[in-house]
């Protein structure tokens, strides 16, 4: 079993950036089902998906976050910071180097270089 997606709320202005910033992640944009196409954003990569559902008030949690593994770590990061994003390096985990960014709208994104369980 894995898990399918995860849902963030954000401000509907911040659509265009959100997903410019997960297309930096390998992210893709998919259609969400018509009676949701006027209030969110989905995207996905490898079947995983993140659903943005705009609010008028949202909530972006303080230690809460989304993790992602980018098997392009370095890569990943060199475009995060190309694009005017700031990838904090956190204390490696798991054998493997890991970093916190965030996204527009603020919420935090972890960007791992392997999973948990991989590098050791």
């Amino acid at each position: 079993m894995t898990v399918h997606h995860v849902a963030l709320e954000a401000a509907p202005a911040d659509r265009e950036p959100l997903a410019g910033f997960f297309v930096l992640l390998g992210f893709a944009r998919v259609d969400p089902p018509s009676t949701l196409r006027d209030r969110a954003l989905w995207l996905e990569r490898d079947g995983t998906q993140i659903h943005v559902l705009f609010a008028a008030d949202p909530v972006a949690p303080a230690q809460g976050h989304v993790a992602v593994v980018a098997a392009d770590y370095d890569a990943a990061l060199e475009r995060l910071r190309a694009a005017g994003f700031a990838p904090e390096p956190r204390r490696e985990h798991w054998g493997a180097a890991r970093c916190l960014v965030r996204a527009p709208g603020g919420h935090r994104v972890e960007v791992m270089a392997a999973p948990p369980g991989a590098g050791a």
